[in-house]
């Protein structure tokens, strides 16, 4: 458990802000329950779920090793994202049970079709961002 002063933090940290519609997938009974509730603070809202058909501005997904195909999950989190969207996953830090390998993640964000763009440690947890290559503008 964090100290709500971190969780505040951290949701800063994840790039949440007042207004953003953030999806959780992966919510199991290791989830930070203080970094869940700071998020739904700092957005303003609950998060969504995986059976939501809102676009979404940040997808949380929590990973752990065992929880299948990480590249298969992360196509499936593209669907409602936002063009400008993000996507953190959360693994378990090394030494923890369920812990993913960085390199996981590192091989399956290309395969999904983005890009990692950086690592940030979140209590017992370590968030990698994931997002959307900038797509070349269109000439008319």
């Amino acid at each position: 458990m964090v100290a709500a002063a971190d969780a505040q933090n951290y949701a800063q940290k994840l790039g949440i802000s007042h207004g953003l519609v953030v999806q959780e997938l992966g919510w199991d009974e290791d989830t930070d329950d203080a970094l869940r509730a700071e998020i739904e603070e700092v957005s303003g809202g609950e998060m969504v779920d995986e059976d939501s058909d809102e676009v979404v501005d940040a997808v949380l997904l929590w990973w752990r090793e065992g929880d299948g195909d990480l590249a298969d999950e992360l196509m499936d989190a593209i669907g409602p994202l936002a063009d400008e969207g993000f996507i953190w996953v959360l693994t378990p830090k090394t030494g923890q049970d369920g812990h993913v390998d960085p390199s996981e993640i590192a091989e399956a964000a290309p395969t999904a079709g983005l890009t990692q763009t950086s690592t940030i440690s979140l209590g017992s947890w370590t968030g990698s961002r994931l997002v959307q290559p900038k797509a070349p503008s269109k000439q008319r």
